[in-house]
């Protein structure tokens, strides 16, 4: 063949390579966008549908918002009317639930009826409290879900493992409240290292006050972090990947870190994901137990008390961080593992 012929079969060899290449890295970049629109879509029409449900769910629960407002007394029509009007109680439900979404498209959640003040403001009062438990308890979470998830993985089958099993099992079981308990009999009462009512003051002393709410708060759920850990783990173990690592020499932590935790890490996180909202719904319970003043201790009291726009708020914000969260973990999955994103994920 002559050297000319030979140079453009070359050439027209290194086009096809090069346009390939456009191609599949094309096809990837629509999959990947196509992927990350379908959950954003996915997001808004959760945080629509779950929007009607709290709002809507108020007119099924027995008791009358203008009549609260009016405890104590014996209230005339006149007054009732009012009051009706004074908080858009008059309007129809629909045109209800569209001046309420409008305002919390702005941030603005209606008024208290038992504060009588901004349910913003309220809200803004408590919020700091939850949020530092809920961190901490997730930063226990973490720290002692995974580190005793990776030792039961790493000694499977042996005493390690099976003592990690059954205490895990027994942590699972109890309630938050009995944790809570029995944390303040033995650290608080006993000992005296922690205090074991109220809020403290911002810095090392609020921290100090809520280290025993956050293990009550987290342990339960550090229970469910190992179990997982460990069965993602032992799943990636017996992969043939991580046999030809091994067989080619490579250390056990570099073995462990590179294609066992790596791999195993979706999973683990997809469940933390679910965590969140767990955290903020139990964390009222021990917010009562602890006398803590965050949302969760609120959204009791409003309850008793028939303060709708505070429930709604409270809920509507679980609901937002429980979708939000879900959805960024989503999101991160295709960046650990990108056969996600491109639709081959096998098991």
């Amino acid at each position: 063949m002559p050297q000319s012929q030979t140079s453009e079969t070359a050439t027209r060899a290194v086009r096809l390579r090069e346009t390939s290449s456009g191609q599949r890295g094309s096809g990837t970049a629509a999959r990947t966008a196509k992927f990350i629109a379908g959950r954003v879509v996915g997001l808004a029409a959760t945080l629509f549908a779950a929007s009607l449900v709290v709002f809507f769910s108020r007119f099924v629960v027995p008791g009358d918002p203008a009549r609260f407002l009016l405890r104590g007394r014996s209230p005339s029509k006149e007054a009732i009317a009012e009051v009706t009007k004074q908080y858009g109680l008059d309007k129809s439900p629909v045109e209800q639930y569209l001046n309420w979404i409008g305002g919390v498209l702005h941030g603005d959640f209606g008024r208290s009826l038992q504060y009588r003040d901004a349910v913003s403001n309220v809200l803004l009062d408590r919020l700091p409290v939850t949020l530092q438990l809920v961190a901490l308890a997730a930063v226990f979470i973490t720290v002692f879900g995974l580190a005793a998830g990776i030792i039961a993985s790493l000694r499977r089958g042996r005493f390690t493992d099976r003592a990690i099993l059954i205490s895990s099992t027994a942590l699972g079981a109890i309630p938050s409240f009995v944790i809570a308990i029995l944390l303040i009999a033995l650290f608080a009462v006993q000992l005296g290292w922690f205090p074991s009512f109220g809020s403290g003051d911002p810095g090392i002393d609020r921290f100090g006050h809520l280290v025993l709410p956050a293990l009550a708060l987290g342990l339960a759920f550090v229970a469910l972090i190992a179990r997982v850990t460990r069965s993602s783990m032992n799943e990636q173990f017996v992969r043939e990947h991580v046999e030809v690592a091994t067989s080619r020499g490579l250390t056990k932590p570099s073995v462990v870190l590179r294609h066992v935790l790596r791999n195993a890490i979706s999973p683990i996180l997809l469940v933390s994901g679910v965590l969140v909202a767990g955290l903020l719904v139990s964390s009222s319970i021990v917010e009562q137990t602890f006398g803590l003043s965050g949302i969760g201790s609120l959204l009791v009291q409003s309850v008793d008390r028939l303060d709708f726009p505070v429930v709604q708020a409270i809920v509507m914000i679980v609901v937002i961080a429980f979708v939000t969260v879900n959805t960024i973990v989503d999101l991160l999955q295709p960046l650990i593992d990108p056969r996600i994103a491109a639709g081959t994920e096998t098991r």
